[in-house]
């Protein structure tokens, strides 16, 4: 059974060189967040997660909402295993996939062809997979005739095409977004809007963080409103953005 559970979980992040005036500067700043605290050995930290508690069940969309610094990308990064809670536990079942940061370990000086080895094994897919995708993926791209040359040489475009086609291949249990991926021109985001949509309608669990209610309405049932590092609201969508965005 696909679940995720979170129990007193939090994430605390150290901050090292804490003595410099700047650093000082910059903590005095936002000293007002109420998210800073100092360890056993007296090093400022930053508290991103706070003694968090849900459980996120199959069928659930998910959608994160709150300001910059509430700790939503925190809390995905922890749903991946990024990031190891200082306090609590967090137990998932089910394949996690992950959609943060699609360019992850895109080696520049190697082929679109080579990065597409690469990026598959990122994802933990095996090497046999990948070669029965390969055909697929290049073809998805539109990148035929660029694909063995140096992803250096591709602009920022084909770049992008290149890194969605390889991380929508996957199908996982547990899908986390940090928004909705857009690429490409308007052809091209079409056809990339309708993959992701299906991607979506097939995994077992959705996480996606976002600032777009209307995005959080259509595609989530249950909201979590992040601040300061705690769950301050979670219910059904229409309730928790009603509260959020008024």
């Amino acid at each position: 059974m696909t679940n995720i559970k979170f129990t007193n979980a939090s994430v605390d992040i150290p901050i090292f060189n804490s003595n410099s005036r700047s650093l000082k500067n910059k903590i005095i700043q936002v000293a007002s967040i109420g998210k800073l605290g100092k360890d056993n050995s007296g090093h400022i930290i930053v508290k991103a997660l706070q003694n968090i508690n849900f459980e996120f069940k199959k069928g659930e969309r998910v959608g994160l909402i709150g300001n910059n610094g509430a700790g939503k990308s925190t809390l995905l990064r922890t749903l991946s295993g990024v990031y190891v809670p200082t306090t609590g536990n967090v137990l998932s079942q089910g394949q996690i996939g992950s959609l943060i940061d699609i360019s992850l370990g895109i080696d520049h000086e190697a082929s679109g062809r080579e990065n597409i080895m690469l990026r598959g094994a990122l994802l933990g897919i095996t090497t046999k997979k990948m070669k029965d995708k390969v055909d697929e993926i290049i073809e998805f791209s539109e990148l035929e005739e660029f694909i063995d040359i140096p992803v250096r040489t591709y602009s920022s475009g084909m770049h992008l095409r290149l890194a969605f086609s390889v991380s929508t291949i996957i199908q996982p249990d547990i899908l986390l977004m940090d928004e909705w991926l857009s690429v490409g021109d308007d052809e091209f985001k079409h056809k990339a809007d309708a993959r992701l949509a299906k991607l979506v309608d097939t995994t077992d669990i959705l996480v996606i963080a976002s600032h777009s209610r209307d995005l959080i309405l259509n595609n989530c049932n249950r909201v979590l409103w992040l601040e300061n590092g705690k769950i301050k609201m979670d219910g059904p969508p229409e309730k928790v953005c009603n509260k959020y965005f008024s």
